[in-house]
């Protein structure tokens, strides 16, 4: 716990791009933060206190502008689902969604993800963690900075219940061969498409606006899942 939380002080994986709220994502952030909204501190999570019920738990780091947080939630209302996401835009447009599609089942975290994996979420309590199109730093001199690194994938591993998934997207080549490397290289996990292998997308993975209009310009998805075996 020590050796990552030291990592992750010393590297930020992200930089706050804000930009402006819109009238809605303000209005979201003021009015359905209380519904869905969790609040960073000491204490680990209560899951079953905190959704009203027992459930697998899911977490999306990084979730963007929640568009693909909200449908993989709608399709699956079996599931719990955590985001933690820096930008308050993007959280006050998951927090319309969850509204607009009457979700229950997501609750909404604005922090670093760092510290609330590594701080809040109970070890061996997730069935899966989700990292889609991270900021992939492209700058050779800036790939010290992706979240992609070898302690914060076992601080993951230690979240994960054994049989749990991490699951990563990129549309970066570079970024994803990074991932490849680091992810074979990691105790405790076993690539699910098969020594050095990337997966087909799963089918539960929503394509998302921004993801569809690279794949036109003929950019290139990779997808990784490994398992946590122990």
């Amino acid at each position: 716990m020590a050796a990552s939380s030291s990592f992750h002080r010393r590297i930020r994986s992200f930089v706050r791009r804000e930009g402006r709220l819109t009238t809605g994502q303000a209005r979201a952030l003021t009015e359905l933060w209380p519904r869905f909204g969790l609040e960073p501190g000491d204490a680990e999570f209560d899951f079953v206190r905190v959704f009203g019920r027992e459930a697998p738990v899911i977490v999306e780091i990084g979730f963007g502008n929640g568009e693909s947080l909200a449908e993989v939630a709608e399709q699956h209302p079996q599931n719990n689902y955590i985001g933690i996401e820096v930008h308050r835009p993007g959280v006050g447009s998951l927090l319309l969604r969850l509204e607009e599609k009457k979700l229950s089942n997501v609750r909404v975290l604005c922090h670093d993800a760092s510290e609330i994996i590594g701080g809040q979420i109970p070890d061996h309590s997730l069935d899966a963690v989700y990292l889609f199109f991270p900021d992939p730093w492209p700058k050779k001199k800036h790939h010290k900075r992706r979240i992609v690194q070898p302690v914060f994938v076992q601080q993951i591993r230690q979240k994960l219940k054994v049989g749990g998934q991490f699951h990563l997207a990129t549309d970066w080549q570079n970024y994803a061969e990074h991932m490849m490397a680091v992810l074979s290289a990691a105790d405790g996990f076993s690539n699910v498409a098969g020594p050095g292998n990337y997966a087909v997308k799963p089918e539960y993975r929503p394509e998302t606006k921004f993801e569809r209009r690279g794949l036109n310009k003929g950019h290139g998805v990779w997808d990784l899942v490994f398992r946590r075996e122990q």
